[in-house]
């Protein structure tokens, strides 16, 4: 698949600090790709990067094959929403459309009422944008972000600080230019990501954890695991299950209170069979089941074992 953009060994320093280092990521065209991380990670940084906002302090990065660079040719394919947007509260939504419009070829000041439209904010067109919630004011970045017609959109936290309407108003515009546009965008939103992201790329500490297409990423972390949880269990349960023909790795145990909960690894094809083996192991051992099922996560369980591994390695 083609990558719309493209970033090799992307370095950024501040006072001698590293915010990015030898972030290499590519972001397929078309695709809605979550850039996850925790607070510090480099997201902001590596946006405004790409933006053409701040300069790396080494490797490159390109948009749709134009490299980023100083001369800035690259910023005609891309749009760029803030983290927090700001406007002139005195002009109306269609105001401040037309006139950052007029920065553009004068045509797509015709464009106007389509992406007014397109982010629902019509019927609020025509009052001060000062009036406007923080989700209309989102909304309203997002249509400014698209008025150069760029290919590319880079949103900082798209979705931050929104109650739950507006997160959901700003995710249905993200599904809506799905394949029209590619969206690169930060969060720390986890189940938004899970919603609506094509691919996942993590970073921690400006380094790139881990990228690939968000089902892979939880088929991969959820495949073979199994959570184990049992009454009066000991240390010594561990090495009995971790015994267990199928059984590649037991987590340290969980304790609430009587109850120890494992998470088992297991070989390919032998859920069940070792499912039946620990019920067998309990029941010789005189523990009683409460739990012995397959382990679902959702991406911010993943999002989470992901970092706290690579910190521990």
């Amino acid at each position: 698949m083609f990558a719309a953009i493209t970033m090799k060994g992307l370095t950024k320093r501040y006072r001698g600090t590293a915010v990015l280092a030898d972030l290499s990521l590519e972001v397929p065209a078309g695709a809605i790709v979550g850039f996850l991380g925790p607070n510090g990670a480099g997201k902001t940084t590596t946006l405004k990067i790409l933006a053409g906002l701040t300069r790396a302090s080494a490797g490159t990065a390109s948009v749709n094959g134009i490299p980023v660079s100083a001369a800035g040719a690259h910023r005609a394919q891309v749009g760029y929403l803030a983290q927090e947007p700001r406007f002139y509260g005195w002009m109306s939504g269609r105001e401040t459309l037309r006139y950052v419009a007029s920065f553009y070829h004068t045509q797509r000041a015709t464009r106007v009422e389509e992406w007014l439209e397109l982010v629902g904010l019509s019927d609020a067109a025509d009052r001060p944008t000062g009036t406007y919630s923080g989700g209309m004011r989102q909304r309203l970045g997002i249509a400014q972000a698209l008025a150069g017609d760029p290919s590319v959109l880079l949103l900082d936290e798209p979705a931050a600080a929104l109650d739950p309407l507006g997160r959901h108003d700003v995710l249905e515009i993200m599904q809506r230019l799905r394949g029209d546009k590619t969206i690169f965008y930060s969060t720390h939103i986890l189940d938004d990501v899970q919603r609506v992201s094509d691919h996942v790329a993590i970073v921690d500490h400006g380094r790139l954890v881990t990228s690939a297409a968000t089902h892979e990423l939880m088929r991969a972390s959820t495949k073979g695991t199994l959570r184990v949880s049992l009454l009066d269990a000991d240390e010594t349960t561990a090495t009995a299950l971790a015994a267990v023909p199928g059984v590649s790795v037991v987590s340290p145990p969980e304790r609430r209170e009587n109850e120890w909960s494992f998470d088992l690894t297991v070989l390919d094809g032998e859920v069940a069979a070792v499912q039946r083996a620990v019920t067998r192991l309990a029941g010789d051992a005189g523990l009683a089941v409460t739990g012995n099922r397959q382990l679902t996560l959702d991406l911010e369980d993943i999002f989470l074992r992901i970092v706290e591994k690579e910190r521990a390695a």
